[in-house]
């Protein structure tokens, strides 16, 4: 009999493919946690990990951690769904995205609506999300790239144009477009691996057979504008951030692709339990209007 504690573990494994490092996020002895999953496969019949070099979670570990990841999804929402009905309120919303600079506005106004609503903001790369809502570790996600996974459904918000930053005197400030191949030896402050912009920046540069030149990585996306400003280098910033950012001394140029471009959406997991809460904050979101910056008619 399969132990919940066991599969618990068996996810953080299979998250991490890496023994230690899964021993010490659990605060367990790796002894232990090896015979956890050497116990697993037992009863499962097979391996769950090659173990040849690095550990890496084979075809069967996948099928098995996708189920896994349901399985204890449906467990947690149960609980949530109880306490949720036994309490006589609207439960919790878990929000994950990339940026949490494009949702200030709906969530500053359901605090506004709904002030004794608990709400938790996760950072999370996209890569990640479609895993979280299968294991309703979070119940909506906000993304700035697609999405490719089964068993979730989406709603586009809006769909803008990427521009790229000059600082002011700098060689290119006074063009009003520019190609990717003029942008090859230019000097770029982006966001780290990962993060859709800097995602977007090598997608662009890539099709053109190039590698940009990173002078800069910032963990602060919301000061690349004003890293440009600062003389640093250039670099891609979408029109919303654009028109909230700072006053920084920053050029803005088109780029000469049709790629260019950010598709915000919210997804969430086909079939997954959404307290009130969630379903109130879907609602706020999907209606908004980001053109105002304004909730919609039925927020």
């Amino acid at each position: 009999m399969m132990e919940l504690n066991s599969l618990r573990q068996f996810l953080v494994v299979a998250r991490l493919e890496h023994l230690s490092r899964a021993a010490d996020e659990l605060h367990t002895a790796q002894p232990s946690l090896s015979r956890t999953i050497a116990r697993l496969e037992s009863e499962l019949g097979t391996p769950l990990f090659d173990r040849s070099g690095r550990l890496r979670l084979n075809d069967a570990g996948r099928l098995f951690r996708d189920h896994v990841e349901r399985a204890l999804g449906e467990l947690q929402a149960g609980q949530r769904a109880v306490a949720e009905a036994t309490s006589q309120g609207l439960g919790t919303v878990r929000l994950a995205s990339e940026t949490f600079l494009t949702l200030t506005g709906p969530l500053a106004a359901y605090k506004r609506a709904h002030p004794a609503v608990e709400l938790e903001l996760h950072w999370s790369p996209a890569e990640d999300m479609a895993r979280r809502l299968r294991a309703q570790e979070v119940d909506l996600c906000l993304v700035s790239q697609p999405i490719r996974a089964e068993g979730l459904e989406a709603v586009q918000l809006f769909d803008e144009e990427v521009v790229v930053g000059t600082p002011l005197g700098h060689p290119l400030a006074s063009r009003t477009s520019v190609s990717i191949h003029e942008l090859a030896d230019q000097p770029f402050v982006t966001a780290r691996a990962g993060h859709w912009l800097r995602r977007l920046l090598d997608r662009l540069f890539a099709a053109q057979g190039l590698t940009p030149k990173i002078v800069c990585e910032s963990d602060e996306h919301s000061a690349i504008a004003d890293l440009i400003g600062a003389g640093l280098g250039i670099g891609l910033v979408p029109s919303f951030a654009r028109h909230t950012a700072t006053s920084a001394p920053v050029n803005w140029i088109t780029v000469d692709s049709p790629d260019c471009r950010r598709t915000t959406t919210l997804c969430w997991g086909a079939g997954n339990h959404l307290s009130t809460a969630a379903r109130l904050m879907r609602t706020m979101i999907t209606s908004w209007n980001w053109d105002t910056g304004e909730p919609g008619e039925n927020p």
